[in-house]
């Protein structure tokens, strides 16, 4: 059973939408906490920081820790933390962008991928942050175009992954290391998540996907995985040049 809560912070729990964040809601009231094990196997979600990361968005504090599970492994279980340790505009809740300023995003930067470069239909792109809300929260007033990009779904879900796995994002929050990173400016950066890495997303499409048919079949005969195939090649051809 869940502690005693504000009579305010349960008002504020009712206004929580979604039905993964309405869940992880739910289910902390009813027994006080929710495992990664908890959204798997009895909600079926197959990425249970996303379904926490919901509610966080939404305003509501939530604290992550360490607990065993069924198999006697360390599992990630999460809690209502303390409403007095909210940050200034988080406690809001993250804000829902207009179609008006999706059509400005996608005027400004095209109907592509900032990660992979892809170009996608509009309803497939989504507005995110350069740096993550968790980590900035989101700025009263109108939106600056310049601080968000536009991103497919898979990357997006890469990126969500990386982020809540990074240091900076789980307990310092320092936007500007932030900045310096892949998952904010995919053309210019120092590090992924803290890790000193170079990320190349490369996406063949339609008439393309001949080209990586092939690529992949080499890698094959060759025997080894196609990442570093294309690696070799690569550094075959910049040895030459």
């Amino acid at each position: 059973m869940a502690k005693k809560l504000p009579k305010t912070f349960l008002k504020r729990l009712k206004t929580v939408k979604g039905k993964r964040s309405r869940t992880v809601v739910d289910h902390i009231l009813k027994y006080g906490h929710i495992t990664t094990e908890d959204l798997k196997d009895t909600y079926g979600y197959d990425h249970p920081p996303r379904a926490v990361r919901d509610v966080r968005e939404q305003g509501i504090p939530i604290e992550t820790y360490k607990t065993v599970g069924k198999h006697g492994r360390q599992i990630a279980a999460y809690r209502f933390s303390d409403p007095a340790d909210i940050r200034g505009a988080r406690y809001g809740g993250r804000r829902v962008f207009s179609k008006t300023f999706k059509d400005e995003l996608i005027a400004l930067y095209g109907s592509r991928c900032a990660i992979c470069s892809c170009v996608y239909e509009y309803r497939y792109l989504q507005i995110d942050h350069r740096v993550p809300y968790e980590v900035s929260a989101d700025a009263k007033g109108k939106p600056a175009p310049a601080k968000f990009m536009p991103i497919c779904g898979s990357c997006n879900r890469v990126k969500s992954w990386s982020c809540e796995h990074c240091r900076n994002w789980t307990t310092e929050h320092l936007p500007r290391v932030c900045k310096t990173c892949y998952w904010a400016r995919p053309e210019k950066y120092a590090h992924i998540a803290l890790r000193v890495v170079r990320r190349l997303d490369v996406v063949w499409t339609e008439e393309e996907v001949p080209d990586y048919d092939k690529l992949l079949q080499m890698s094959k005969e060759a025997s080894e995985e196609l990442p570093k195939f294309v690696k070799d090649i690569l550094r075959r051809h910049t040895k030459k040049a």
